[in-house]
């Protein structure tokens, strides 16, 4: 019999302790019950005994995964993780996606705000080496770089050893190709391309006179920028934000405030998908406003969405709706007024986009039929995964659980196809929720099918630093073993 919670307001160790004692479970019990069900294998007894004596709060996986398997709702462990903090009983949790390059990036955000000119935001490659990897720690280094980065191969797209170009510095015409790749293929492949050539560009920058670094600006803010997505997509998430610090400093420098605006919406949307909204809504709202003005229509669309998905994640339904009303506003990409590394967006993406806002939300009435066409499109297995994954959570949320799975089946091949493991995030979500469901057939079914796929999924480096590794079969249980059972935040997609 599932326990009564007990009544009032409570702080999350004590409540965690008296859930799993009305039970009769030791702590080894609620440890192997979690690692069960969440499919992940090195949660110990340690972890739980932190939790109970409130050392650190689980995190948004696994309080998902506690509220499963102690049968509350989780609402209440919510509530008093919320409590736990407010009343400072836990110690300071470390920021999602590194506190580090977060504090670093967000810091530089609102000095561009205070200061569009960027007057005061230093050179665009403080921090950065002569080799363009970010320097050590030091006196005059960017406090947001990390140490060192990971030196791994990557695999190449399929059919040549990799983009074209070789090693020299991006071009424009080299930019818009690996974009193009982008469309095809994950961050576990590309990360490392997009990583190479950023430190080209970068040595390019700084072998240049006066002169030319000014003219090398654009195409180093679009090479950093684009490394930073592909980081973020392999599940590099301080790489991801770190390129994106670089990418800003070299926009502002370069006199692009579209760009720069860009920068801030895709750094957002790394924030969303590693658990921190409010980060994401402060980084959103920058660059919008930092931008609107020379914005094109469907840039100013784009950064309204940014927006909303913060807002909607963040529990603040009257910011989202208000973006959504503003990105409609904008109206659709105008093809002769976007930059060219806005080449992808389109109505459909942008309805997609709105779909998936208001599942967040908890309104799938109106998302499932925007989130089916880009669900169902082929030719973009990740856009297909992601945007599947959302409209499968829609399906759960309006009780429909086979058509959940169907959808998500289809997700779950289009994941294995992508080598994103952003996609792979979605489906996460989409498991916790079938874990509701366990006497339905569809769900037992599909748990059958993630099963088989686990070894084929591609997945993040190791601890959530250094560059992405190429998927391989085998790799997923290997990286969840080194990664110490901590695991990693969902994607928003």
């Amino acid at each position: 019999m599932t326990p009564s919670p007990p009544p009032g307001p409570r702080l999350l160790g004590p409540l965690l302790a008296e859930l799993r004692a009305a039970r009769g479970w030791s702590q080894q019990r609620v440890a192997a019950e979690l690692c069960a069900a969440a499919g992940v294998p090195t949660l110990t007894r340690h972890e739980v005994s932190r939790w109970e004596r409130q050392r650190r709060l689980p995190g948004d996986f696994w309080s998902g995964w506690l509220a499963v398997v102690l049968g509350v709702p989780g609402e209440l462990l919510a509530e008093a993780a919320a409590r736990s903090r407010r009343l400072g009983a836990v110690p300071a949790a470390v920021d999602p996606a590194g506190s580090r390059a977060r504090l670093a990036l967000l810091t530089l955000a609102h000095r561009w705000a205070a200061d569009p000119s960027g007057g005061t935001l230093g050179g665009p490659l403080a921090g950065v080496g002569p080799s363009g990897r970010p320097s050590p720690p030091g006196p005059a280094a960017d406090p947001g770089a990390p140490a060192r980065h990971a030196r791994v191969h990557h695999a190449a797209p399929p059919g040549r050893d990799g983009p074209p170009g070789g090693d020299g510095p991006p071009g424009g015409g080299e930019l818009a190709e690996l974009r193009r790749w982008d469309d095809l293929l994950g961050g576990a492949d590309l990360a490392g391309h997009g990583a190479r050539r950023l430190r080209h560009a970068a040595r390019g920058y700084r072998a240049a006179g006066p002169g030319g670094r000014r003219r090398l600006l654009p195409a180093l803010a679009e090479s950093a920028q684009l490394a930073g997505w592909l980081a973020a997509d392999a599940g590099d998430l301080t790489g991801g934000l770190v390129a994106y610090r670089l990418a800003l400093r070299a926009a502002v420098a370069a006199g692009d405030p579209p760009l720069a605006g860009h920068v801030l919406g895709s750094a957002s949307h790394l924030l969303a998908g590693a658990g921190d909204p409010a980060g994401a809504l402060t980084l959103a709202r920058i660059g919008y406003a930092g931008c609107r003005a020379a914005a094109s229509p469907g840039l100013r669309a784009l950064l309204l969405h940014r927006v909303a998905l913060a807002a909607a994640l963040a529990g603040r339904p009257r910011a989202a709706g208000q973006a959504l009303a503003g990105a409609a506003r904008a109206g659709a990409p105008d093809p002769g007024r976007e930059p060219p590394w806005l080449y992808w967006l389109d109505e459909a993406e942008l309805a997609a986009m709105t779909g998936r806002t208001l599942v967040a939300l908890g309104r799938p009435g109106p998302a499932v039929p925007l989130l089916r066409p880009a669900a169902g499109a082929r030719g973009r297995p990740r856009r297909a995964a992601v945007y599947g994954g959302w409209l499968a959570r829609g399906y759960l949320q309006l009780g429909e659980v086979p058509g959940a799975c169907a959808v998500a089946g289809a997700a779950l091949l289009d994941a294995v196809r992508s080598g994103s493991p952003r996609a792979v995030g979605q489906l996460t979500e989409v498991r916790r929720g079938l874990a509701a469901h366990p006497h339905e057939p569809a769900a037992r079914r599909w748990a059958g099918l993630f099963a088989a796929a686990r070894p084929y999924l591609p997945v993040g480096p190791p601890g959530g630093s250094g560059a992405a590794r190429a998927r391989r079969p085998g790799s997923t249980s290997r990286a969840a073993r080194r990664d110490g059972g901590r695991a990693r935040p969902a994607g928003t997609g």
